[in-house]
């Protein structure tokens, strides 16, 4: 049975920084505030969407010894795209000289998680490499005016060459879903602004995030306790450390990257994903679970043997 391993990673972010200090100076808000209720400490502004994921596909193609030539598929997930039409995934794939195919995927926060697994099908289905990416640029549809959510949003880009392998690869399990009729809770139409309900995104992000993290660990024949690192969604600190807590998944199992890059949708989980392979938290053989939630309502989490 073929499966899939991941090759290479890489990651981009704006040059800019924005610092709680920063928006305290324009905003009725303190880095106390911030820091208490989120844990963000600053956050990358700036650019665009395609090249945040260009600059981040080119660097996880370097690291995997492969030629964009040599990618069948490219599966960009982003809820921030450049345009309406085209799909944002063809400039990427100009961008970066990918000989086969491109689409967009859009499941919000989610959209990490989506697109690996439906990388992950691609490969069963005979593509040889896939090119995974999320990126967002958050800060292009958010009122710097409302701080509730300036001091949460942040832009940047997270990739992965997935390589098909002989045997079962590193998806152990997944677990894939929505509840569109809780649409209402975060949103952003055409032309407007980013809306979301804090304290009831809050409640159903923690139940989300555990419900579809042990049904992913129960297919894949494991426990909370068998995970070796957590990587979820950063979307607020205080959501992380309930979600883990409700596992059973001790803090220092957990990849926290928010501080530093803020709430970068799609994004997220690739950047904390290659902190964690950078720092050497995450080796061979190691068991990861991923955890996102976002607008839709959608939720999704896999569990992978890193390394196949």
């Amino acid at each position: 049975m073929q499966g899939a391993i991941a090759t290479g990673w890489g990651i981009a972010v704006p040059d800019k920084v924005l610092t709680n200090a920063d928006l305290s100076a324009r905003l009725d808000t303190t880095d106390e505030w911030i820091t208490e209720r989120t844990g963000i400490k600053e956050r990358h502004i700036g650019g665009t969407t395609s090249g945040l994921a260009i600059e981040a596909g080119r660097e996880a193609l370097r690291r995997a010894g492969r030629e964009a030539s040599e990618i069948d598929l490219l599966v960009l997930a982003t809820t921030t795209p450049d345009a309406i039409v085209p799909g944002t995934s063809a400039t990427v794939q100009n961008g970066l000289g990918i000989a086969g195919g491109a689409m967009d995927l859009n499941a919000a926060c989610s959209g990490f998680v989506y697109a690996l697994v439906a990388a992950h099908g691609f490969i069963l289905a005979g593509a040889r490499r896939v090119l995974v990416i999320g990126a967002e640029t958050l800060s292009r549809i958010t009122d710097w005016d409302d701080r509730r959510l300036a001091v949460i949003v942040g832009d940047g880009a997270g990739a992965l060459v997935l390589e098909a392998t002989d045997g079962p690869g590193e998806l152990l399990a997944w677990d894939l879903g929505a509840d569109g009729s809780l649409r209402n809770l975060l949103y952003c139409e055409h032309g407007g602004y980013l809306f979301m309900d804090g304290k009831e995104i809050f409640r159903k992000a923690v139940r989300a995030v555990v419900e579809s993290s042990l049904a992913t660990l129960e297919r894949a024949g494991l426990k909370p306790d068998d995970v070796d690192l957590f990587v979820p969604h950063q979307a607020n600190a205080r959501i992380i450390s309930a979600a883990a807590a409700r596992l059973g998944i001790p803090e220092d199992r957990c990849v926290v990257t928010i501080d530093r890059y803020g709430n970068t949708s799609s994004a997220s989980i690739p950047l904390a994903l290659a902190d964690a392979l950078d720092s050497g938290r995450l080796t061979a053989g190691s068991t990861v679970l991923m955890s996102g939630f976002g607008g839709g309502m959608t939720w999704a989490s896999a569990v992978l043997r890193w390394g196949g």
